[in-house]
């Protein structure tokens, strides 16, 4: 008979509470998520380029693990929290009718326990799911294709999720049972009496809604135009009026409320007046839940976006060469020799690349006159930080450059006397290619020993190496005799090696790239790889994007679980209103309108302010703050961004629709 109601309460809790059963569900695909990095396929192939670096990833998880245990416990607790306020008159049944209180706090436990069970058959084959299916997309989002997959399930995840969700389920009844033990039965049997308010002024409401508008008008002047100079005092101020605006803003806002309310009221018609005040007082009596619901949907779009916008903005390396090899020419030459190596190789040739001989290194250095390449720059609107950054440090050999061409298929450079080509590996970072192609069209010159030298109007970008571990912000691409007189190291740079065509078609581009990398790693000598420069890619796509986006899920399930149940528990509060109206005439459809106009504009509250903040952090983030990953296209995250923005409002509309429901089936059982 115990179990038996344990099984039928269980049942009842979840049905009448969807929305906290759905965010404990997706708290544990994101738990899963998280913890059983280290085992998917992505992270394993990681580990064999960059293993240092996901060795470090790996050891932050679990601060991530338990800083997400901490916001899940609130979200636990608020949810049981309205649950047990809820069945008030059922425990005051059950004691009244001779039940113990620790076999009601038992029956309690095995409960919670219950749909724990519940919620983690269902989230565990998701997160599962999930995680494959996470694999495969990153992977295929990067260009690496699928690689000797293999299906992952890792117990450790599993053990650590079932553990902390158990753990903060049961921690959370604990306090909330020892609050309930101290409640006499009596007690239980009247409704919940409504929490005291504190009136405010109006000259106080006022105040606070002013200087909180203030503020945050003021945060986001610093996001939008100082936060570029990454003085830690104005993120410093950012934050304190972000934060604080946030807070006076909803703390006045009830007053705004209410004068409006006042001026409308002759012209209301039905229950627009008792639909206002309604919200005016759920605005006063939980501004300080508004607004950390507000702040956490800020965090949840402004991680989202970033994280996806930073996964899916970053391209791939243009592929120019499969490998570079560097040390000695005859130890190189023996190694392209071996047949099995050979049967591979489409062609290879010597890299010539070169710091260029200055004062520093040399006595009697070569002399560059930069102000004819400045004077075009400057006839060009938005380069000014480039004249200030402007460097050419290094020299490539015009044959070096034109053999890379010819390997990718592309015209190769054809130098005129006393010309010189202008290369870059930032060509493809937002408007800088953009900038310098523009600037050459001004007949730009740079002088070499008192010779004046044009520039050509092509800027040139293809990765003179494998792997993009080397970035040259502006280099020269010169004549070869030119080479010889400028280079302070006037030897092969590397040897670059091209896999054939039929062997790529064949293969496929990975797994033939993978085939010579193993060849070439029993020879122990040093080269990098194209697959050293996805790898590196990867890592950075799945270290800023798989964390921050677990994170902002994560503060969005708080926060839109958080806004909805203390609607409902204010609602529940109030539910003696709703019976005086139904006396006085008032039909359920008409107050089930009420609700519904109660709920959007309560939510509607709070996502207004969140998406205006996240709009200024997005743009800050990606302007100012953050520097976006060379080859990232800015227009491209900048679109993403949006369609960030646009799904979490549509997924605040589901939430939305999931609490009218909620509400609206209350206000159907007073009758």
């Amino acid at each position: 008979m115990f179990f038996k109601q344990v099984l039928r309460n269980a049942a009842k809790n979840r049905k009448g509470n969807g929305l906290f059963f759905g965010s404990l569900v997706i708290a544990i695909v994101a738990f899963y998520t998280l913890l059983s990095l280290g085992q998917q396929d992505v992270m394993i192939y990681l580990k064999t380029v960059e293993s240092e670096a996901v060795a470090k990833l790996l050891k932050l998880l679990p601060a991530v693990y338990l800083v997400s245990l901490f916001f899940v416990f609130f979200l636990v607790y608020f949810a049981c929290k309205y649950q047990t306020d809820s069945r008030r008159r059922e425990f005051g049944m059950y004691l009244m009718l001779g039940m113990k209180r620790s076999r009601m706090f038992l029956m309690l436990f095995f409960e919670t326990l219950w749909s724990s069970l519940i919620s983690l058959l269902i989230g565990i084959p998701a997160a599962v799911f999930l995680t494959e299916g996470i694999s495969l997309a990153t992977a295929r989002i990067v260009g690496l294709g699928i690689i000797g997959h293999h299906f992952s399930f890792s117990l450790p995840a599993i053990f650590w999720t079932v553990g902390g969700f158990v753990i903060v389920q049961m921690l959370a009844m604990f306090i909330i049972c020892i609050r309930l033990a101290k409640t006499q039965p009596a007690d239980f049997l009247h409704a919940g009496a409504q929490e005291s308010r504190i009136s405010m002024s109006v000259a106080k409401s006022s105040l606070a809604f002013i200087i909180g508008i203030a503020l945050l008008l003021f945060a986001y002047y610093l996001g939008a135009f100082r936060l570029h100079t990454l003085d830690a005092r104005v993120f410093l101020v950012l934050i304190l009026c972000g934060i604080t605006g946030t807070f006076s803003f909803y703390k006045g806002l009830g007053g705004f409320l209410g004068r409006g309310i006042k001026r409308k009221s002759p012209d209301a018609v039905g229950l627009q007046t008792f639909t206002a005040r309604q919200v005016q007082e759920n605005v006063l009596s939980q501004h300080k839940s508004l607004a950390i619901a507000s702040l956490l949907l800020l965090m949840a779009m402004a991680c989202v976006s970033y994280g996806i916008s930073m996964g899916l903005g970053r391209s791939v390396s243009s592929r120019s060469t499969d490998f570079s090899l560097f040390g000695d020419e005859q130890q190189i030459n023996d190694i392209l020799e071996r047949e099995d190596v050979q049967e591979m190789v489409k062609t290879s040739y010597p890299m010539y690349l070169s710091m260029k001989n200055d004062e520093y290194w040399d006595d009697e250095p070569n002399q560059f006159d930069y102000s004819k390449f400045e004077e075009a720059l400057r006839k060009v609107d938005g380069t000014e930080n480039i004249l200030e950054n402007l460097h050419i440090d290094y020299i490539i050999a015009e044959s070096s450059y034109n053999e890379l061409l010819k390997s990718i298929n592309k015209e190769e450079i054809n130098l005129r006397e006393n010309e010189l080509a202008l290369y870059s590996s930032m060509a493809t970072d937002g408007d800088f290619g953009i900038l310098i192609e523009k600037s050459l069209e001004n007949d730009a010159a740079i002088g070499i020993d008192g010779i004046e030298y044009s520039i050509s109007k092509t800027l040139y970008y293809d990765n003179i190496v494998a792997d993009r571990a080397i970035t040259l912000y502006l280099a020269l691409v010169v004549p070869d005799e030119l080479f010889g007189r400028l280079a302070r190291e006037p030897e092969a740079y590397c040897r670059n090696v091209s896999l054939k065509d039929e062997i790529v078609d064949e293969m496929g581009l990975m797994q033939a790239v993978s085939q010579m990398d193993a060849k070439l790693a029993d020879t122990g000598i040093e080269y990098d790889s194209f697959l050293s420069g996805i790898g590196r890619n990867l890592f950075y796509t799945v270290s800023a994007s798989y964390l921050t986006i677990y994170l902002g899920i994560l503060f969005f399930i708080i926060a839109n679980t958080v806004i909805g149940l203390k609607y409902l528990i204010q609602q529940r509060q109030t539910k003696h209103r709703y019976k005086t109206l139904a006396i006085l005439g008032a039909g359920t459809e008409k107050m089930c309108r009420s609700v519904k106009k109660q709920i959007q504009i309560f939510f509607m509250l709070v996502l207004t302010v969140a998406l205006i903040s996240s709009v200024v952090a997005i743009y800050s983030m990606f302007t100012s703050f953050t520097k976006l990953p060379i080859g990232t296209n800015i227009n491209t995250v900048i679109v993403i961004s949006v369609v960030v923005l646009l799904f979490f409002v549509l997924t605040e509309i589901i939430y939305i629709s999931i609490v009218k429901r909620t509400a609206g089936r209350e206000i159907r059982s007073l009758h």
